[in-house]
């Protein structure tokens, strides 16, 4: 079906974003017939509503917050290590656990073209890919319970064949591919501090993924959620592809989140630094939630009871939800939050422009304002070292080298 140029303008018009169609005729009929498509498929509404409505987000003043309580791995002694783990064990062997891996990102940032999780580590004997670390976890936990695991795999728009393609020249790195399902994150434009939607070509508008809360919306979407029913799936542990020592079948985890009789759980880690930029777990209102840093007081970060501190466990992005916590996730309306990001854009001349600083707002879900919908969550703060190599520099804290290094020494052990 041919689109209409000049109903595209005159909604352009509507919205003050008639600026998209600036070099409209400097465009092949192939460009043009793609900036089109693009254009038609985006909800202007929804973006001037989120702009309009975040721009001017204030912290509610009637908000109670309170202490979240949290078990420590390292504290647990030995017969409630092996209490637990024989709970999470004997879930597992009955083929009822699904891994969830969030991948949707480039791996720009680390100097890779490609999907971040093709993007590969210096492993002895030979290089390994985020994919295949994650995989040989997966392949681990089959032949240890003897089950197979199903994987999903979120990717985006931008990623998801190359992704795929990399799957399938990998041999699905000796994975049952029918076990394999990847479905595509939803996405949205960025746009310039004053409102306006940012090219990043000519012929193409700037949109991004819309942030991890938009999981259960696009498994939803993608008829995933009815897949894991269909294959008696009772637990999903999520997780993001950068975290390369993400311990996807750890029983003890389930077992404790069983025990503690919640339909949610997430492993923390300890904030070291008590003023860094990191968001904590509290309860607000009574519900579990997260508390930004630019709220963190230096009596809260300090507050401790029994020697404990109240506000100090950082999310690591690994959580895990029943079934039922899924389901109903994918049925609620989670909040957009407003992020100011460096993007490239097009400027009025047809340049392309590499900022140095923030130039545009982001619109973003998290996965963790799902949690004020439940009852409770069981935080379980594990030892970073054992559990928790992000990469997310190209160098430094939290880089492949780093992440390399505590992986070595993690399988050594």
């Amino acid at each position: 079906m041919e689109i209409d140029y000049y109903n595209i303008q005159k909604k352009l018009k509507k919205y003050n974003q008639e600026h998209l169609l600036m070099f409209y005729n400097e465009l092949s009929d192939f460009e043009k017939h793609k900036l089109l498509n693009q254009l038609n498929s985006i909800n202007y509404e929804k973006v001037n509503s989120l702009y309009n409505n975040l721009k001017s987000h204030t912290i509610p003043l009637d908000e109670v917050i309170e202490p979240l309580d949290y078990f420590i791995k390292n504290d647990f002694s030995e017969n409630q290590k092996s209490f637990l783990n024989n709970i999470g064990e004997n879930v597992l062997k009955q083929n009822t656990y699904a891994v969830l891996t969030m991948a949707g990102g480039q791996g720009t940032r680390l100097g890779h073209k490609g999907p971040k999780g093709t993007f590969e580590l210096n492993l002895y004997p030979e290089k390994k890919s985020l994919f295949e670390i994650l995989a040989i976890k997966i392949k681990e936990a089959n032949e240890k319970y003897s089950i197979n695991v199903p994987w999903y795999i979120m990717t985006s728009e931008e990623n998801n064949d190359e992704t795929i393609n990399f799957f399938i020249n990998k041999n699905y790195f000796g994975l049952d591919k029918q076990n394999i399902s990847f479905f595509i994150q939803n996405k949205l434009p960025l746009v310039s501090f004053n409102g306006e939607i940012l090219l990043s070509e000519p012929y193409k508008v700037h949109e991004v993924s819309n942030g991890n809360g938009d999981i259960f919306d696009s498994l939803q979407y993608n008829g995933l959620i009815e897949n894991m029913k269909q294959k008696n799936i009772k637990w999903i542990f999520i997780s993001g592809i950068d975290n390369i020592l993400a311990d996807i079948s750890d029983p003890i985890f389930l077992g404790l989140t069983i025990n503690n009789h919640t339909e949610i759980g997430s492993k923390t880690i300890f904030k070291k630094d008590p003023f860094s930029q990191d968001w904590v777990f509290c309860k607000k209102n009574g519900k579990p939630s997260m508390l930004g840093y630019e709220r963190i007081t230096e009596s809260l970060t300090n507050a401790k009871i029994n020697n404990k501190y109240l506000y100090r466990e950082i999310n690591i992005l690994c959580h895990i939800f029943s079934i039922q916590a899924l389901e109903k996730c994918s049925t609620l309306k989670l909040p957009y939050h407003l992020a100011k990001k460096k993007n490239i854009y097009i400027n009025d001349e047809g340049m392309k422009i590499f900022p140095n600083e923030s130039n545009s707002y982001k619109f973003e879900k998290f996965i963790f304002d799902a949690f004020k919908f439940f009852e409770n969550i069981t935080l379980l703060r594990v030892n970073p070292e054992e559990e928790f190599a992000p990469i997310k520099n190209p160098e430094g804290v939290y880089s492949p080298m780093s992440a390399t290094k505590l992986y070595i020494k993690q399988n050594q052990k």
